[in-house]
């Protein structure tokens, strides 16, 4: 997997950020049986970047926790076998399926932590893990679709030993 890893704001979490971030991606798409080495692009920001992110691509005039933007359409969530026959799917250098954008705010990952009473190590492991799920055609917009998301996600923190 090759990751794009930029950082920027004076704000620093209290641990590796890329490492944590391949092990989490590398973790959920394992988790859900990815066939493919991808490529992810992740950009830890401040709430005021993640706000004008927020407005400009998604209408919603506020900061967010974390931004997934897919580089791929997905017939059903998690379903990678039909990028085979689509070459564009795959940058041309390396062969690795080019599967999205991660943006986060270190701001919300730090308040989360604190409201949902966990560590920060964990929320942001968990913000990886869901944005990862996104980016692999999972969606939480009906309550079915939340359920599922929220499961995986939990099930991928157990398997990763990020429970708290």
């Amino acid at each position: 997997m090759t990751l794009f890893y930029e950082e920027e704001g004076a704000l620093k979490l209290p641990f590796d950020c890329q490492t944590l971030a391949r092990e989490v991606i590398n973790g959920a798409l394992e988790y859900i049986h990815c066939p493919y080495e991808v490529q992810v692009n992740l950009l830890l920001t401040m709430n005021d970047e993640i706000h004008e992110m927020n407005r400009d691509f998604r209408n919603i005039d506020r900061a967010t926790d974390v931004l997934s933007f897919p580089m791929l359409e997905y017939e059903t969530p998690g379903d990678f076998s039909h990028f085979e026959s689509e070459e564009d799917c795959f940058d041309p250098e390396s062969g690795e399926l080019l599967l999205g954008d991660i943006v986060i705010s270190k701001e919300k990952v730090i308040a989360q932590a604190e409201e949902y009473g966990h560590s920060v190590k964990r929320e942001y492991a968990f913000l990886i893990a869901h944005s990862v799920l996104h980016l692999s055609g999972y969606d939480h917009m009906e309550e079915e679709e939340r359920i599922e998301m929220e499961t995986l996600q939990r099930e991928i923190l157990n398997e990763l030993n990020i429970l708290r």
